[in-house]
């Protein structure tokens, strides 16, 4: 599973953050995270929509950082929260149980609770460091095989991750039952060719877990 996150703040307008959109959807991304604190929530709800539209007709799913209300308005597939933002279940109260719940994960207690909370899926990391949260301290790789013995709900490895490394997190992955994905930032939205960066990185995942499979 690829999970691509389009962060409003590497982009220098919408419409470029749109561009990258279509690029992911169109290209092998399994979710797209829309995560934008800059503009104003009307702006963002508007952004929403427009990635919904380009989403919608690929199959993809579409999910909000931090905003239940947002991912309700734009008719968004669902949000994400992180440990410091609105908790789970009011989350779940504002969106139902029709809509996806994903919530950011550091550690195995973290995960396992997110799992009893409800979540739809946990996001784990950050496994590497990253610019895109510097404050976050990298957890490494192998917290993930750890994770994926104790939770059953998806999880999805996030934090510096890219074409380079992308092979070594399925390594870590490897043997578990639980669904998994990768979840990247920068290796599709800063990639002078983001269709290519989202190919090449989907690509290698479906050639990697075929491969463990086997």
């Amino acid at each position: 599973m690829l999970y691509v996150i389009l962060d409003r703040a590497l982009f220098e307008s919408p419409s470029k953050l749109l561009g990258v959109a279509r690029a992911a959807a169109a290209n092998g991304a399994d979710i797209v995270q829309l995560r934008n604190k800059i503009d104003t929530p009307r702006q963002v709800t508007e952004m929403a929509r427009a990635i919904k539209e380009i989403t919608r007709l690929r199959g993809v799913k579409l999910i909000i950082n931090d905003r239940p209300d947002i991912a309700l308005a734009s008719g968004a597939d669902g949000v994400h929260v992180g440990q410091e933002d609105l908790p789970l279940f009011w989350a779940r109260a504002i969106l139902g149980k029709e809509r996806i719940v994903g919530v950011s994960t550091h550690s195995l207690k973290e995960a396992k609770e997110a799992e009893q909370q409800g979540a739809d899926y946990i996001g784990l990391g950050a496994i590497f460091a990253t610019p895109t949260k510097p404050e976050v301290r990298p957890i490494g790789m192998r917290l993930i095989a750890k994770v994926l013995k104790e939770v059953r709900i998806p999880v999805v490895a996030i934090g510096g991750i890219n074409r380079d490394n992308v092979t070594n997190i399925l390594d870590a992955a490897s043997g578990m039952s639980t669904k998994f994905g990768v979840a990247v930032v920068r290796a599709v939205c800063k990639a002078e060719d983001p269709s290519a960066a989202t190919r090449q990185l989907k690509e290698l995942i479906v050639n990697r877990s075929e491969a463990l499979a086997v």
